[in-house]
C-alpha cells in the first residue's frame, strides 16, 4: 500500500474522526506505465484527434457545441440525484412546460452557464486555469436554486464528508477546512507544470482525482470536478472545441467510478484510476464522433426529403434550419423565429409531419410541442434519469 496523503485527528460534536490530507501532485514515487498503459494512452489521444477532426466537418461547430455542453450538464447533474433529462432542459430553456421539478432543471441550468463561463475566461479572456478561476465557475454553478446558500465561490471554511450523516461514520472525510487553500494551491501548481512536466491527459486524470479528494467546496464538487476535466484539455489546446465529457462513461460505470476514486485514496492505485479514465476518454471522443457524424447524415438526408416536395419545400426548409438549433418548438414559437405567418408554419410543420421528421409530443389540440425526433434522440442517448439509489 502506498501512501498518497496523510491523516490528521480532529473532533467535533465530541466525536473524533480522521480527515485525510492528500500529498502535492506529481505521485511520488512516480507512476510506473506499462506496455499496455502507453497504448491506452495513444488509443485515447489518437480518438481525441478523430474528435477534433470530424468537427471541423460540422457546418456549424457551434450548433452541435450548444447541444453538447447541455448534454454534459444534464449527465453530470444525475450522477449527483437529479432526475431532469435532456429533452427537460430543452423545454425549460424554450420556456414550455418541463414536466420535472424546478430545482432539477435549474441545477442543469447553472451548468451550462458555468461551463460557457469558463470556456469564454480560457480562451476570450486568456485567463489561466487557476484556483481563481475554479472559484469563479463554481460561484456560477451555484448562482440559483439549490446551494445557493452554500457560500458560491469560495473554499470551505467548515469540515465536510463523503457519505454517512456525520465525520464518524462517512465513507471519506476530506481536509480540514484550514489546509483547502494550501491543497488547491498546490494543485494549480501541478496544473501549469510545476514542478515538471505531465502529459496532458494524464494531467486532466490526476487533478480531477485530486480535487475531488480535496473537495474544497461545501456544495457542487462532483459537478465541478467532472467540469475541470474539460477545461484542462481546452486550456492544454488538446482539443479545438470542449466536445470531450467524460459523465456519460462515469455514469454508466458509476460504482466503479467511485471504488476507483476511494483506490487511489486508500491503497495509492493511480494506475487503476488511469487505465479507468483512459478507457472513458477513447469511448467518449468515439462515441462523440460518431455522435457528429450520425447528426452530418441525418441533417444531409432530411434536407433532400424536403427538396423533394418541390415549391412547398422551401418554408419547410427554414422550419427545419430553425429545429437544426432550436430541435424542440411550438407553431408560435416558430412564427415568431421566422417571422413567417402561422398558417404558413402549420403548414410547413404538417409537411415535416408527414415525413416523419418531426412530432408531436403533447397529444393536445392547442398549445402543441414538436420535436425534431431523430435528432433528438442522437443528443438524448444516454440520458434518461438514473433509478432513484
Amino acid at each position: 500500500m502506498k501512501a498518497t496523503g496523510t491523516y490528521v485527528a480532529m473532533t467535533a460534536a465530541g466525536e473524533s474522526f480522521r480527515a485525510f490530507v492528500p500529498n502535492p501532485l506529481p505521485p511520488a514515487p512516480a507512476i510506473r506505465f506499462t506496455e499496455r498503459d502507453y497504448d491506452l494512452l495513444e488509443k485515447a489521444n489518437r480518438a481525441i484527434g478523430r474528435l477534433d477532426g470530424v468537427a471541423t466537418l460540422l457546418p456549424d461547430v457551434s450548433l452541435f457545441l450548444y447541444f453538447y455542453v447541455r448534454k454534459e450538464a444534464v449527465l453530470s447533474s444525475q450522477i449527483e440525484g437529479t432526475q431532469s433529462s435532456f429533452s427537460d432542459l430543452l423545454l425549460h430553456e424554450e420556456d414550455l412546460a418541463p414536466g420535472v421539478p424546478l430545482g432539477d432543471v435549474q441545477e442543469v441550468s447553472n451548468y451550462v452557464a458555468a461551463m460557457n463561463h469558463g470556456l469564454k475566461r480560457l480562451r476570450e479572456d486568456d485567463f489561466p486555469l487557476s484556483g481563481r478561476l475554479i472559484r469563479e465557475v463554481h460561484k456560477v454553478l451555484l448562482a440559483k436554486g439549490r446551494g445557493s446558500d452554500k457560500t458560491p465561490g469560495m473554499f470551505r471554511r467548515s469540515q465536510n464528508w463523503l457519505g454517512g450523516t456525520r465525520p464518524g461514520n462517512t465513507r471519506f472525510v476530506p481536509p480540514p477546512p484550514d489546509r483547502v487553500a494550501g491543497c488547491m494551491a498546490n494543485l494549480e501548481g501541478f496544473l501549469h507544470d510545476r514542478p515538471q512536466r505531465t502529459a496532458v491527459l494524464v494531467k486532466a486524470a490526476l487533478a480531477h482525482v485530486q480535487f475531488e479528494t480535496i473537495h474544497p467546496f461545501l456544495d457542487g464538487n462532483g459537478r465541478l470536478g467532472r467540469l475541470l476535466v474539460t477545461l484542462i484539455l481546452c486550456a492544454e489546446d488538446a482539443l479545438a472545441q470542449p466536445l470531450l465529457y467524460l459523465s456519460l462513461f462515469f455514469k454508466q460505470h458509476r460504482q466503479e467510478y467511485y471504488d476507483r476514486l476511494d483506490a487511489v485514496r486508500l491503497k495509492g492505485d493511480w494506475l487503476g484510476w488511469l487505465r479507468f479514465f483512459l478507457e472513458g476518454v477513447e469511448r467518449t471522443a468515439q462515441q462523440a464522433t460518431d455522435a457528429a457524424r450520425n447528426i452530418l447524415a441525418l441533417f444531409e438526408q432530411d434536407r433532400c426529403r424536403v427538396e423533394d416536395l418541390g415549391r412547398r419545400g422551401s418554408s419547410a426548409q427554414r422550419v427545419l434550419e430553425l429545429l437544426r438549433r432550436r430541435p424542440i418548438t411550438t407553431i408560435a414559437n416558430a412564427t415568431v423565429q421566422l417571422r413567417f405567418t402561422a398558417p404558413t408554419v402549420r403548414s410547413a410543420v404538417e409537411n415535416l409531419e408527414s415525413l416523419g421528421i418531426v412530432r408531436e409530443i403533447t397529444g393536445k389540440q392547442r398549445d402543441r410541442v414538436y420535436v425534431y425526433d431523430r435528432y433528438v434522440k442522437i443528443l438524448d442517448e444516454g440520458t434518461e434519469p438514473l433509478p432513484h439509489r
